[in-house]
């Protein structure tokens, strides 16, 4: 068996095309969606990530800003410029790159974005909604990962599931949106005993740790779905995933590899959440 490869790039491009479909609706209407992303600080690796974002909601027809704060910045200089975008009726999403300056508690800069606002998800408030199965703002990465499983029509209810890592930002996100369509889940983590065991019952595995080839052949059982969430540089800068690709993909049904799975989803997430918010300010279903 070779598996099928869930192409994140090719998926991404379809989605993309939709939401642009629906931003061109929205500006008809008077309404035009716009991101403003907060960066502090000089971090190469930030610096692309933002730029991507910026270029993809302007190829949809988005507005896109950047707010690029020294590295120097205060807190309160952060909050400040967080309030003004809060208030300013023009921005439909805010999101503010990470990781931040030490001076910075990223947890105190989350919790002051608008939950209206808060195209990231991880706002207190939109996290404790979707835990409820009330209408939110999905972090990213684990909604990017549920629109490839659609989009590959493999069906999730009853399946065995097993994520490695428990984040705020994908394990335990996607562990919900898993059992809400009726999964069996499993979450691993550094504590977990007998990892292979789990994994070799999973008819899904998602893997987030960031450690590469934690996730070998003898660990996935044959016609298994494993979706690779990690993106570790080695040493000449190329991206390695948790999984040992070449080998799994000889017995897994499907997989992502590493670059083009996972990731070109994540930031066509963004767009999506920056255009839900735009229609949910508007009262637009």
């Amino acid at each position: 068996m070779v598996a099928k490869i869930l192409d994140g790039k090719q998926i991404a491009q379809d989605y993309r095309q939709k939401l642009k479909e629906e931003v061109e609706s929205l500006k008809e209407q008077g309404f035009t969606p716009k991101l403003s992303v907060i960066l502090v600080g000089n971090d190469g690796a930030s610096q692309s990530y933002v730029n991507s974002k910026k270029k993809a909601a302007e190829k949809l027809g988005m507005i896109s800003e950047i707010v690029h704060l020294d590295e120097s910045t205060s807190e309160e200089e952060v909050l400040n410029e967080l309030k003004r975008l809060n208030e300013d009726d023009s921005v439909s999403g805010i999101l503010v790159q990470v990781p931040l300056p030490k001076q910075v508690s990223e947890q105190k800069i989350i919790e002051s974005i608008n939950p209206d606002k808060d195209v990231d998800g991880f706002h207190p408030t939109n996290i404790g909604k979707l835990y409820i199965d009330e209408q939110t703002f999905v972090p990213c990465t684990p909604l990017g990962i549920m629109e490839l499983l659609n989009h590959a029509d493999i069906d999730i209810e009853g399946k065995e599931a097993v994520i490695i890592g428990r984040s705020h930002i994908v394990g335990q996100p996607i562990y919900k949106l898993l059992l809400q369509k009726n999964a069996t889940v499993t979450i691993m983590h550094s504590k977990t005993k007998d990892m292979q065991s789990h994994l070799k019952n999973a008819d899904i595995i998602v893997s987030a740790v960031g450690q590469p080839g934690i996730v070998s052949k003898d660990d996935v059982k044959e016609g298994a779905v494993v979706i690779d969430v990690g993106n570790t540089p080695d040493e000449n800068g190329k991206l390695k995933g948790d999984v040992d690709y070449d080998d799994v993909k000889e017995i897994a049904g499907a997989i992502t590899p590493v670059p083009g799975g996972v990731g070109p989803m994540t930031i066509t997430m963004v767009l999506n959440n920056t255009l839900l918010a735009e229609k949910m300010r508007r009262g637009i279903k």
